[in-house]
Formats: C-alpha cells, sequence, structure tokens
C-alpha cells in the first residue's frame, strides 16, 4: 500500500510548482519504475530508498521496484470555499478521499507573484485553509448529528455510538480546532476516518522558499515549523522552482546540479519520508534475482496483513514469515551469509513487520 496526498493551498502559492516537479520526476523515472499519470492532477512517484539499490545488487536482482506514492494536485482554495467560493465543494470533495494534506505554504517574497490575500503571512495562509476545511466539517457533522440523535435516543446502539463519536468532533470544531484534536480512542479510528472530516487529515507543511533559502529555510518557514510543532504535524523546507528545474534534468546531471545550489538531496525526497512519518508507514522487502521490490505498510502491521499487500492469498494462507533484517542481510552479503551467520528467523502469524525487514512468506495454497 502507498497513499494518497492531497497537495493544497492558496493560489499563488508554488503548488502547481511543486505536483509538476513530482510528476516530471516520475517521468523521469519511468525507464526503470513502473510510473502511470491517472488524471492530469493526479501522479504517481516512485520513493527514494537507497536500502533497495542496495539490496538488489547483493542479489543480482535484474528488476528494481520501489514502492510509490500518489499526488493529487488540489486547485488553489480560497476564503469562503467551504460555502463554494472559487468552486471550494469540488475541490473539498477532492480532499476528504486523500489520506493526508500535504499544505503548501508560501514563504518567500516576490513582487511579480501576486499573493491572494495581498501580504505574505504564512501563519495567516494556514489558518485561512485551515478555517475553511473546519467549517466545511462544521456543517457536514451538525446536518447528519440530528436525525442520527432521533435514533440514539430510540435504543439504536450502532446509531449512539456514532452519535457520541460526532459529538466529541463537534466539541473543538465549535472551539475552532481541527477535527484531529477530538479525543478518540484507538478502537474508534475506523470509525472516525469514516466520518470524512477534512480537518481530521495529517497535515505535512510545505514550506516554498526561494532558491537561497533551500537549504536552511529562512525567518518565514521557521514560523511555519514552529506552527507544526505546536501542533503535532511536521514541516519541510522545499524551493518548488529548485524542484522544477531538478525535474527535467537527466539523471546523471541532477548530483551536479543539487552540489551547485548546496543540497545533498532533491527537496521531494524530503516531502516523501516526511509523508511516511506523518502517516505512520514501514517499508518491507523481497529480495530475489527476478526483482527487489519496496512494499509499504502501516507500522505495526503484523505478518498476515503484511503479506496481504503482495496478495490476499497470502494473507489467507500464511504460515511462516522468512525474516532476516537490512542491516543483517547487507552485513552478511545476502541470504546464504545472513542463514549461515544464525541471522534468518522464521516469524508467525504475531510477528509485527519491522521496518526493512527482508522477507519471504510461506503460505497454503
Amino acid at each position: 500500500m502507498g497513499f494518497k496526498c492531497g497537495i493544497v493551498g492558496l493560489p499563488n502559492v508554488g503548488k502547481s510548482t511543486l505536483f509538476n516537479a513530482l510528476t516530471q520526476t516520475a517521468a523521469a523515472q519511468a525507464a526503470n519504475y513502473p510510473f502511470c499519470t491517472i488524471e492530469p492532477n493526479v501522479g504517481d512517484v516512485a520513493v527514494p530508498d537507497v536500502r533497495l539499490e542496495a539490496l538488489a545488487k547483493i542479489a543480482g536482482s535484474k528488476e528494481i521496484i520501489p514502492t510509490r506514492l500518489t499526488f493529487v494536485d488540489i486547485a488553489g482554495l480560497v476564503r469562503g470555499a467551504s460555502k463554494g467560493e472559487g468552486l471550494g465543494n469540488q475541490f473539498l470533495a477532492n480532499i476528504r478521499e486523500c489520506d493526508a494534506i500535504a499544505h503548501v505554504v508560501r514563504c518567500f517574497e516576490d513582487s511579480d507573484i501576486t499573493h491572494v490575500e495581498g501580504k505574505i503571512d504564512p501563519i495567516s495562509d494556514i489558518e485561512t485553509i485551515e478555517t475553511e476545511l473546519m467549517l466545511a466539517d462544521l456543517e457536514s457533522l451538525e446536518k447528519r448529528i440530528v436525525p442520527l440523535e432521533k435514533k440514539a435516543k430510540g435504543g439504536d446502539k450502532e446509531a449512539k455510538e456514532l452519535f457520541d463519536l460526532m459529538a466529541r468532533c463537534l466539541i473543538p470544531l465549535r472551539e475552532g480546532k481541527p477535527a484531529r484534536t477530538a479525543k478518540i480512542d484507538p478502537e474508534e479510528r475506523k470509525a472516525f476516518a469514516g466520518l470524512g472530516l477534512l480537518s481530521s487529515k495529517p497535515v505535512l507543511y510545505v514550506c516554498n522558499v526561494e532558491e537561497s533559502a533551500a537549504d536552511q529555510g529562512n525567518d518565514f518557514s521557521n514560523k511555519v515549523k514552529a506552527h507544526a510543532a505546536s501542533e503535532g504535524a511536521v514541516a519541510v523546507v522545499v524551493s518548488a522552482k529548485i524542484e522544477s528545474e531538478i525535474a527535467v534534468l537527466p539523471l546523471e546531471d541532477q548530483k551536479d546540479y543539487l552540489d551547485a545550489v548546496g543540497l545533498a538531496e532533491p527537496g521531494l525526497n524530503r516531502v516523501i519520508r516526511a509523508g511516511y512519518v506523518l502517516l505512520h508507514l514501514v517499508t518491507y522487502f523481497t529480495v530475489g534475482p527476478k526483482e527487489a521490490r519496496a512494499w509499504t505498510i502501516e507500522k505495526g502491521t503484523r505478518g498476515p496483513a503484511a503479506a496481504g499487500v503482495i496478495h490476499t492469498d497470502f494473507e489467507k494462507g500464511f504460515i511462516r514469515a522468512e525474516t532476516i533484517a537490512y542491516d543483517d542481510y547487507v552485513a552478511n552479503k545476502g541470504e546464504t551469509g545472513a542463514r549461515e551467520a544464525g541471522k534468518f528467523r522464521l516469524e508467525g502469524k504475531e510477528y509485527v513487520v519491522q521496518d526493512g525487514d527482508v522477507l519471504h512468506f510461506r503460505f497454503a495454497n
């Protein structure tokens, strides 16, 4: 599994430039990796992971297949979007279908690019977008909770549980706080996600800075980072302009360009990794002479469910997972060496798959 991340922001903040860089990067990777552009504003991009190439080299794999992320470019939201301004309803519906939000925030001065609010104030921009999402959620819940309350009072157990959940979500929304701050028990997370609340989505703030600040950021991005930290969110700094320039270069020329601008890696790599952290995702690998492949699962996933990501039959007939930790696989130069060093394990149904595990599943047909 991967995840679908909606790129949102006010108009003219660099949102589409960032998306175009992502999809151009993916197009450049197409010769080596599976890639598809599902729609004009939806694209899949490979997740960069140096471990995959190391494993492939050791195993002599003919093909490298990374896991992928889906990014959705959602047209610029404006003040009043929750009431339909600027085709707001359509764009809010697009956000609802995403697992997370990458909120692009303008953190640069440029007199040639007009700011929709007339000033450069990233915290105010964040509050504008967040307010529209919260207002849409508030309206949605208040409409749905009235008929549900009648069912709950009538003794319908499921209706009562859902009513209680909605009521708890309304508390922070009415206080001007996002739904993700509501008190939700672990066993309620599935039902909570089912409410489709926009402000319940985890948020990654992408600080779009000028080229000279692409490495360390600037005063604007520092404010966004502090804001993110205060709400338990994640913030990364990128220069969408630099990313768009890197994306159109041949892969062999990208390192020279990065060196010239003082960057160790493309900012998009940081965006993708931050997205993984945000959604508590980890990667395991399957490795052989035919291919080395990365698979994405949620942190805490047990063996059978991890196997099910490859094929549902693997989950249904799961017997054991042949397991080697990434570091042990590399240190012992492959499966044979890991076996001889006692680093090869057989794990059962209760085993929680760890990030970097190299797995081979045994299953019954």
